[in-house]
């Protein structure tokens, strides 16, 4: 059988699994892309290990040899949020915790070589995504259309929350410029699908109040780049660098009243440096830095205090600041069939405190997260590889944003989170 028809075949169920992820750790991007990396705290950008090379650095992709890599992370996270304070009646005043706490993250990649310096591949990923399911609780809102009924905590009617899915394909080149250092580029095919519910009492509040919740799943597609280097400056030390540009995507149509620039929800550029140092044959110890620049984005970083109306070019948005990430991993090579890993991924915290209310939807509030992980080799081609993530608890608190809302004082709200992930992957060599 053809190498490179094979793992082709496999593409379009990878894409089509990738379309039902959801995360959030570093902000809404995952701490990590294979299961290598995240048993690593992420770290990758200066690692050759497996064929994930278009979602961390292209360049890396010539220096793994001829490959597939399938694997599968279960990722749970918990949501919630409580608002406390509120002195007037009607109450508003009520904790509330997200549905659907188990989610399936797939990754796919395959690299073939063509000479010895030259490699074609193919990356699939599920490049973020946030997910909220708020039941409706014994909220009572004093105006709007669920005046004096019980409402969600957003003062709408039903269920209140979020789905987001971000899949990107990344197919990748890279070259080796000689024995020590490569390049590579990964054209970023951007796939997103979105849908709100709940948010009927933000309808009077935008250019397009049809056009705000309960639409449906819209979807919309996009382009961007990758590009990246790495050099093996010795035996002992390597560097990488990668930057991926911005997705311009297609708008939200289906939510032209809700997100700023009627609908607009392109995926944010970011870059990450790395460095791997291998004292002896048996240790690894990488560390990366990446810079997720999530204010460049207007739907995402516009502050939800604006005073224009939601949909507007200058509307409301999340509020999201651009993050620092740190990752740091080590790999510890017991034998030639087993490799033990473990890591851990620092990240800055987007949501102020002032962007709380509308950031009930998707509080991405993580920041720490420990990793650990394993290789086990089950052959000179194939090989089994787990990781484990723990995220604990982590809560932004504030003023609540129906205080410029409501005739009366409303009290502070806080949104926290936690989250746990296991993965498995299989490795093949050709």
């Amino acid at each position: 059988m053809n190498r490179l028809h094979f793992p082709l075949k496999l593409l379009p169920l990878a894409a089509l699994l990738a379309c039902g992820t959801a995360s959030a750790t570093n902000g809404y991007f995952p701490h990590g892309y294979g299961i290598k990396a995240k048993g690593m705290g992420g770290a990758s950008v200066a690692m050759t290990e497996d064929s994930l090379g278009g979602a961390n650095n292209p360049a890396g992709m010539v220096w793994v040899g001829t490959r597939l890599d399938l694997g599968l992370d279960f990722f749970s996270p918990k949501r919630d949020a409580e608002r406390s304070g509120t002195t007037a009646f009607p109450p508003l005043d009520g904790k509330i915790e997200s549905d659907n706490t188990l989610f399936l993250v797939p990754e796919f990649g395959y690299n073939r070589m063509l000479g010895n310096d030259l490699s074609l591949g193919v990356t699939v990923y599920g490049n973020g995504g946030m997910n909220t399911t708020y039941p409706q609780g014994p909220f009572q809102c004093p105006t709007g259309p669920e005046s004096a009924a019980p409402a969600n905590m957003l003062c709408g009617g039903g269920t209140l929350g979020v789905d987001l899915m971000q899949l990107t394909i990344a197919p990748t080149v890279a070259y080796k410029l000689n024995t020590q250092h490569s390049v590579g580029a990964s054209l970023l095919i951007g796939y997103q699908q979105f849908k709100a519910a709940g948010l009927q009492a933000f309808e009077g509040l935008s250019t397009a109040p049809g056009s705000v919740t309960n639409n449906g799943y819209a979807r919309a597609s996009g382009v961007g780049l990758r590009v990246g280097y790495l050099g093996r400056l010795n035996d002992s030390v390597s560097v990488g660098a990668a930057y991926s540009s911005k997705i311009n995507m297609g708008r939200f149509d289906k939510y032209k009243g809700l997100f700023a620039g009627t609908g607009d929800f392109d995926i944010p550029a970011n870059y990450s440096l790395g460095l791997a140092f291998t004292p002896t044959p048996a240790w690894t110890v990488a560390l990366d830095y990446q810079r997720i620049q999530y204010s460049g984005v207007a739907s995402v970083g516009n502050t939800s205090m604006s005073p224009n109306p939601l949909g507007a070019p200058n509307g409301p948005g999340f509020g999201w600041m651009d993050i620092d990430v740190f990752k740091l991993g080590v790999a510890w090579r017991l034998s030639e069939t087993l490799t033990l890993r473990a890591g851990y991924n620092r990240g800055g915290n987007p949501i102020k405190a002032e962007d709380v209310t509308f950031n009930i939807l998707a509080p991405g509030v993580m920041t720490s997260h420990y990793t650990g992980g394993f290789t086990y080799a089950l052959g000179k081609s194939d090989e089994i590889s787990g990781a484990l993530m723990v995220a604990p608890r982590q809560t932004v608190s504030g003023n609540s944003l129906f205080n410029a809302l409501m005739p009366f004082p409303v009290g502070r709200e806080t949104i926290g989170m936690k989250e746990t992930s296991i993965g498995i992957a299989w490795g093949h060599k050709f």
